[in-house]
């Protein structure tokens, strides 16, 4: 298969594994040591710096997320994929908050996703 096309298949998989709050078809897309960075991370949890790595932190900060705010989703707003990045773009939406514009960046390899890094708008 076309590696861009993979790389379609696994966004759009993992903005419905977001949107359902599956931590286990989430972290399916996740190679065993794969590097999140992001600015909420930094904001909850000032000791990680912003960076984690491994499914098992992954699987805690998602957890979390998904506990802190059920009514969490993502609006899918663009997509811009080569072989081995996706640079999703999407709405985070919370009941009671205001809409967020969210960028984040997928780099893939042998169909996982190997780093994230989140830049919030």
């Amino acid at each position: 298969m076309n590696p861009s096309v993979r790389n379609k298949q696994i966004a759009l998989t993992w903005i419905s594994a977001f949107n359902e709050h599956d931590l286990e078809k989430l972290l399916g897309l996740y190679s065993d040591d794969a590097v999140h960075l992001s600015p909420k991370l930094k904001i909850r949890n000032p000791e990680t710096k912003g960076l984690i790595s491994g499914k098992p932190a992954l699987m805690q900060w998602w957890a979390d997320a998904f506990d802190r705010l059920p009514s969490l989703r993502y609006k899918l707003q663009n997509l811009v994929i080569n072989e081995d990045q996706v640079l999703m773009e999407y709405l985070r939406q919370v009941n009671n908050e205001p809409d967020m514009m969210v960028a984040e960046i997928l780099e893939i390899k042998d169909d996982l996703i190997v780093r994230s890094r989140v830049y919030h708008g």
